[in-house]
């Protein structure tokens, strides 16, 4: 007899505890969601429901690669950022909570009902990019992304989201790219972990995230020197620069930035506490 779907979560999320994962309860509703293609509030309602012999096997299938610590954002093949579904898979860094204090602190410097051209540097999936173009819908922008995977991800979400008409993808790096000087803000979630911290982390951004949106260099900062060395030489006079960092790294970015002669710095903290974005404006 097969299991119902009461049965079946509750089963889920006893054999992802057993595996380690933290937030098992709700990771097996997600994944019992996903399989069946159900909302949590008819899975309430059915709980007593079947689960038919491809559901089970579909759970199985799920669960093990789970339980391997593959992220589970991968296996249900999307997230949620910014109110707004992103797909993800391995060719790009998952879009992460911690990350939309960097787009509300890069809202706070956009002028409303205005046309503006913006620019993300390090799109991944484009989730930074979708998220001030969805708040700002008379805004233009352009993601910048060296792979062409992650720069294929990008596109597809931009078509996704219905923003084929306002956004592009420049397939290349920030040092080829030639629109520093259109962009009235430029963002970025540049890969800021010291390679020698690469090897302690969980395994779910160590294994499956791209080496190269995580490895930062020897001490984290060198694609902050890098695109801080060439907003100094070519953005626009006057556009911001905000930029998320890792939680010790406030100091020495603002640091840079002071350097190289950006005003009106500023910097804040995520939900956790931690500190998690710096900004900056080019001198006019």
């Amino acid at each position: 007899m097969s299991e119902t779907l009461a049965a079946a979560e509750r089963r889920i999320a006893q054999e992802l505890a057993a595996a380690g994962i933290g937030e098992a309860a709700l990771e097996a509703r997600l994944m019992l969601s996903h399989v069946t293609r159900l909302s949590r509030a008819t899975m309430i309602a059915q709980s007593d429901r079947a689960l038919t012999p491809d559901e089970t096997q579909a759970c199985r299938q799920a669960l093990s690669r789970r339980s391997a610590r593959e992220p589970l954002q991968h296996i249900l093949g999307v997230t949620q950022f910014y109110g707004l579904d992103i797909r993800t898979d391995a060719r790009a860094l998952i879009p992460r909570p911690d990350s939309e204090c960097v787009v509300e602190a890069a809202l706070d410097r956009l002028p409303k009902d205005q046309s503006l051209a913006l620019a993300d540097l390090g799109t991944g999936t484009g989730c930074l990019l979708a998220a001030l173009l969805t708040q700002r819908p008379q805004a233009r922008g352009e993601g910048v992304e060296a792979s062409p995977e992650a720069a294929e991800l990008a596109r597809e979400n931009i078509e996704a989201l219905g923003l084929t008409d306002r956004a592009s993808i420049f397939s290349g790096s920030w040092a080829d790219w030639h629109g520093w000087a259109r962009a009235d803000l430029i963002i970025s979630n540049p890969p800021y972990i010291a390679s020698g911290v690469i090897p302690a982390l969980e395994a779910e951004v160590r294994d499956h995230d791209p080496m190269s949106a995580l490895d930062g260099g020897a001490d984290g900062l060198d694609a902050y020197r890098q695109i801080i060395f060439l907003a100094r030489a070519a953005m626009k006079p006057g556009a911001w620069l905000v930029l998320e960092t890792g939680y010790d790294q406030k100091a020495a970015v603002m640091d840079l930035l002071a350097a190289s002669g950006f005003v009106e710095a500023a910097s804040g903290a995520d939900l956790g506490g931690n500190d998690r974005w710096a900004a900056a404006r080019r001198p006019l």
